[in-house]
């Protein structure tokens, strides 16, 4: 069933006709951003997203719920260990640091602070403002994703798009909303009648996060949902 906010291939992943081979991060271990990471895991960035794009929830963070540490073989554990803090866990500071010295965004304008904030928000379902290894790689494989997306659209590398181009690619991503709801987005995150790569990834931080907030409370795929304000706050303003 595909209605209001539903019927996506994949929310974060490459559309479809895109390869599923990333850009090379610099600095990364273990290969090109997309790409199979060697390892225990045996799967792109240590394992594919579930179908519908949403990712699995409980289990896999550090401390958290018994589980087992990640094996010493995964390159992108040695990775984010060597930025972690002392708790074993990023922060949005430690996240941005990570990303700018990778070189993940290529030509394109490192993140903001506020756009590491919400991807963290996005995987941080016990509230702690960190981000454990589990959401760590998971994180990586939604950007990677994304900027494939936004690279299909940014044709000349200019490292923004066009209000109509960011149209369709949340069209693409399988996000079914309203006129009205897109040009609010577009208003919302454009500068200069453009849309530059750090408000593109932030915009579909959101879009992800909220999506899987209305999903869980929506038991019968109706596309519909009752909230009592304290929870209606909970979703919307931790993003």
């Amino acid at each position: 069933m595909a209605y209001p906010g539903y019927g996506a291939p994949q929310y974060g992943g490459p559309m479809q006709g895109m390869p599923a081979q990333g850009m090379p991060m610099q600095g990364m271990p273990g290969g090109p951003m997309g790409g199979p990471m060697p390892g225990h895991m045996g799967g792109p960035m240590g394992g594919a997203q579930p179908q519908g794009g949403y990712p699995a929830y409980g289990g896999g963070y550090p401390g958290t719920y018994g589980a087992p540490p990640p094996a010493a073989n995964d390159p992108m554990w040695s990775y984010f260990t060597a930025i972690a803090g002392q708790d074993g866990e990023i922060d949005a500071e430690e996240l941005q640091r990570c990303l700018t010295q990778s070189g993940f965004t290529g030509g394109y304008s490192p993140f903001s602070l506020e756009t590491c904030r919400i991807m963290i928000a996005m995987l941080d379902r016990d509230f702690t403002g960190k981000m454990g290894f589990t959401e760590f790689k998971e994180l990586f494989t939604a950007l990677n994703g994304w900027k494939q997306n936004f690279m299909m659209f940014d044709q000349d590398r200019s490292g923004t798009v066009e209000p109509h181009e960011m149209t369709q690619a949340i069209n693409a991503m399988g996000y079914r909303v309203s006129p009205q709801a897109l040009n609010a987005i577009i208003k919302r995150y454009n500068k200069g009648g453009r849309i530059f790569f750090d408000d593109y990834v932030a915009c579909c931080v959101k879009l992800r996060a909220l999506t899987e907030n209305f999903r869980r409370r929506d038991a019968m795929h109706q596309g519909s949902v009752t909230f009592q304000y304290d929870d209606f706050i909970l979703c919307t303003m931790a993003i």
